[in-house]
């Protein structure tokens, strides 16, 4: 087949990657198509993939500019999928020009729920043939359409079939993985779906480095300009290399959703701070809660601490940006378990027992397509089948 996959950010990349190393190991052939997004672009260079541009970078949230940007980009989408006479068309973004024009048979990829991103549901769900989200994504009045899987698209590059941490890679950078560092990610947070979305702040984030300073090295890497202050602390990462950098890091502390998942299941423990927190299922799940009350007769270890483990994988926190001293507080806690690194780690191990790899079943499900959709849904529930994507 002509397998065109679509990426509107960096993180799709990654989420694709091993998919389209294994399809083309069978004889597929990928294209890649994106719109311009941080370091999308150096990404693909870097990996020696070719692609194919159809949206710049945005410079606007205006709705009107919105849609004059997604009807440009469909024309152009037309032309690649005509082009290389694509037989499927696999991303998250938008379908319309897939589906009803050129009558591509489309799956849209997401993990966001609906009442988050509502604009982008209502311009791609209605035209996708398929929605893949993970089980516990709340895809509204799609979610009959929906196929779910029990996976993060985080796991379809960071699961250990796929990724392992090398020191070698970290010390490179001059960092010493034998001695406690952290990492602290300042987002842009520009996207459409954040409009009144905030995150971390000039005076948040020089609380942060007074908080650390004691206990080990910071590093920050910002996608905003950093205030002169900071600039010290900043670190320039290969972002390939980025993922065994926060592997064996102590804390990971940020404003992205996309960077406390990746901690999360690397078995590195974290701390968001936005205002999407409570709002995102598949993050909410590894994150534990913060409403409880810890015991107040001494120091009790995190691990022992009543937390609802079948509900929650508990490998972080999040915090709204008006709860920031509760933010503050959890950034405490972790730093007072000197065995924070073994705690997640077995968290994390009980969290894969649970879930797939995401780009084993991704390659099957578009190889197998539409059957897959189906005997998918068929077996929802069935254990033996899931099995085979483990």
């Amino acid at each position: 087949m002509n397998i065109g996959l679509f990426l509107g950010h960096p993180a799709h990349f990654h989420m694709l990657k091993n998919t389209a190393k294994a399809l083309s190991k069978k004889g597929h052939d990928v294209y890649f198509v994106i719109k311009k997004k941080d370091i999308l672009e150096n990404l693909l260079t870097d990996a020696g993939y070719t692609y194919t541009i159809i949206r710049g970078l945005r410079k606007t949230n205006k709705m009107i500019d919105l849609l004059k940007s997604v009807i440009e980009m469909e024309f152009k989408l037309c032309e690649f999928l005509n082009k290389k006479e694509i037989d499927i068309l696999i991303g998250s973004s938008l379908s319309f020009a897939s589906r009803v024009i050129m009558r591509t048979p489309t799956i849209i990829m997401g993990e966001d729920d609906w009442h988050v991103v509502p604009k982008y549901a209502m311009l791609v769900n209605p035209f996708a043939n398929a929605i893949l989200t993970p089980i516990v994504c709340d895809n509204g009045k799609w979610n009959k359409k929906s196929t779910k899987y029990p996976s993060y698209h985080e796991l379809a590059y960071l699961h250990p079939n796929h990724f392992t941490a090398s020191r070698e890679v970290v010390e490179s950078y001059g960092i010493a993985t034998s001695k406690p560092y952290f990492i602290l990610r300042f987002a842009s947070l520009n996207a459409h779906h954040d409009d009144g979305i905030k995150g971390i702040n000039t005076e948040i984030a020089q609380r942060l480095i007074d908080i650390l300073s004691p206990h080990g090295q910071i590093y920050i890497t910002s996608e905003r300009e950093l205030e002169p202050q900071f600039e010290p602390y900043r670190i320039r990462i290969n972002p390939l290399d980025m993922h065994h950098v926060m592997a064996f890091a102590s804390l990971y502390i940020g404003d992205s959703q996309t960077m406390a998942a990746e901690a999360g299941v690397l078995g590195t423990p974290f701390v968001r701070l936005n205002d999407f927190v409570g709002r995102l299922s598949y993050i909410h799940e590894l994150e534990a809660p913060t409403d409880y009350t810890p015991r107040t007769d001494g120091y009790v270890p995190f691990v022992d601490k009543h937390v609802p483990e079948d509900t929650h994988y508990c490998l972080g926190y999040g915090h709204k940006t008006a709860d920031v001293e509760g933010f503050y507080r959890s950034i405490e806690k972790w730093l007072a378990e000197p065995d924070r690194k073994t705690i997640c780690a077995a968290r994390r191990e009980k969290m894969l027992s649970d879930k797939i790899d995401y780009a084993k079943f991704l390659t099957w499900f578009i190889e197998n397509y539409p059957i897959s959709a189906k005997e998918t849904k068929d077996n929802q529930t069935n254990n033996t089948f899931w099995e085979q994507f483990k």
